[in-house]
């Protein structure tokens, strides 16, 4: 019934410099760029006028802030929710690409190749991470039947969202963008997430963003 719909933004946070440098952040926690803060302000405009009954966010700085530019906007209090945390990586946060694949070569092998049972030593396995996040999202949008919210997260959080959304398994790699401070639709009913659109990037111009995931960082158009 449409009662029982939530409508439910999902946000990647605005750019960071780490983002730039092609580095994990992970529970690291990096604000945004002069860059990132003009996307959050933009996004804020954008979503002006959306009818949002309450906006969750991981508690990093760079989600968060993200958030506080839409809260402020539409004069919604922003949620910290450790739960809409970037995955954990453990020992490989702080390194570039060519460090982790120097550093665990197995490692980095089996990071890329989306084992979903791998785990960076001291970090989240991507399913214990995927889990996280959709309980997450459950749990938030169920308190909203019949209400729109939105999400401020990280890469790989909306990576699981997208996935949860389109019945996409975890280690299918990625053909979809997550790109920063674009506006991403999904509805939820009691039987799951479906994907209304992805990465509307108009409030932007086209400008272009930098993808970070379970995967690693590439740039995206």
């Amino acid at each position: 019934m449409q009662q029982d719909i939530t409508r439910v933004l999902v946000i990647r946070h605005g750019e960071t410099a780490w983002n730039r440098e092609s580095r994990i952040q992970g529970h690291i926690d990096i604000p945004l760029n002069d860059k990132g803060r003009w996307q959050a302000a933009r996004l804020g405009a954008a979503l002006a006028d959306e009818p949002l009954a309450a906006v969750y966010s991981s508690d990093l700085q760079r989600a968060h802030d993200t958030a506080l530019a839409i809260g402020a906007a539409n004069g919604v209090r922003v949620t910290p929710d450790l739960a809409l945390r970037e995955r954990h990586f453990g020992e490989m946060e702080g390194l570039t690409h060519d460090e982790i694949a120097a550093r665990w070569p197995e490692g980095a092998r089996r990071w890329r190749a989306r084992d979903p049972e791998f785990g960076p030593p001291g970090g989240e396995t991507l399913q214990a991470f995927y889990a996280r996040c959709l309980d997450a999202a459950t749990r938030l949008a169920a308190a909203h039947a019949g209400q729109t919210i939105a999400l401020v997260a990280h890469g790989g959080v909306l990576d699981c969202f997208y996935r949860a959304a389109n019945g996409v398994g975890l280690s299918v790699p990625r053909s979809w963008a997550v790109t920063n401070a674009t506006i991403n639709r999904l509805l939820f009913t009691p039987q799951g997430f479906t994907m209304l659109s992805w990465a509307d990037d108009r409030h932007l111009q086209e400008d272009a963003g930098l993808d970070e995931s379970s995967d690693g960082l590439v740039a995206r158009a």
